[in-house]
């Protein structure tokens, strides 16, 4: 039996897990990419030794990383998703028949090519005709002056690499200048336990740009920590009330989970 070591920059704690087989691994022009089959969290897509998804848990994170800003949103009908290639988030931003436009924005065109062969129930959202994928650093997507959403999500399991331009003060003054005047924003933060002064950094930041902003949670077993945190802002609807019936089918996220995933302003300073 293969033993798969997850290492993330940003924790002390090394991971392991038991693989059955390597069904993928190859080189790209950005980062190692590997799919393996794993014994008790699924089929896992890892990028540079770091778990980008399992499929035994991926619905915490996916549901979350979109349901949310989607439910607050009173009319989400332009939204981006920045990384992801793996498809599973634009899968759940599909279900939602106000949105009218999505923008797959990855940089890495062989992680697509990767979902197409292994996660045909996430690439599944390339056949819709509301996509639209898009080549490209995230960072510069936004700076589009034609660059107009109602919802943007970065969806990333790693902020170090090349992923660090999707975290910086000028990376988020872009998001909300592209941001319609109802917009909302939401990027994954890490580990409550792990990345504390990571998530307070990015807090601050967005608070001194968007009237509203909230930090919720969802367990996520095989990332470090087993939960992670996500940072959602919005300039004009507090994200933490979601003003949209709850219709879209899903495993965890529903409109209980909404309000309770969101942490007291107590336990946010805490960070």
């Amino acid at each position: 039996m293969i033993r798969l070591t997850h290492n993330d920059p940003g924790s002390p704690v090394e991971y392991s897990c038991e693989i059955e087989s390597i069904l993928h691994r190859s080189q790209s022009a950005f980062q190692e990419i590997v799919v393996a089959e794993s014994r008790g969290l699924g089929r896992m897509l890892v990028l540079d030794g770091a778990v980008q998804l399992a499929t035994a848990d991926a619905h915490f994170n996916h549901e979350m990383l979109a349901h949310v800003a989607l439910h607050a949103h009173p009319a989400p009908k332009t939204v981006a998703v920045i990384g992801g290639g793996d498809c599973a988030t634009a899968n759940e931003v599909l279900k939602h028949a106000s949105v009218e436009k999505l923008y797959l924005v990855e940089i890495d065109e062989e992680i697509i090519d990767a979902a197409k062969s292994f996660f045909p129930e996430y690439a599944a959202a390339l056949n819709d005709k509301r996509t639209e994928t898009v080549f490209m650093d995230g960072a510069e997507f936004v700076k589009a002056p034609e660059c107009r959403m109602d919802v943007i999500m970065v969806d990333t399991a790693d902020m170090s690499g090349f992923a660090q331009s999707l975290y910086t003060d000028d990376f988020f003054r872009s998001v909300f200048d592209a941001l319609n005047d109802d917009g909302m924003f939401v990027i994954p933060v890490g580990s409550l336990i792990f990345h504390a002064k990571a998530i307070a950094d990015v807090k601050r930041t967005v608070d001194a740009l968007f009237p509203a902003s909230g930090l919720y949670t969802a367990p996520v077993a095989s990332w470090p920590g087993g939960a992670w945190t996500y940072c959602v802002a919005s300039r004009k609807h507090h994200p933490a009330a979601a003003c949209r019936a709850f219709e879209v089918k899903t495993r965890y996220y529903d409109a209980e989970t909404h309000a309770r995933a969101f942490l007291s302003e107590r336990n946010a300073k805490g960070c």
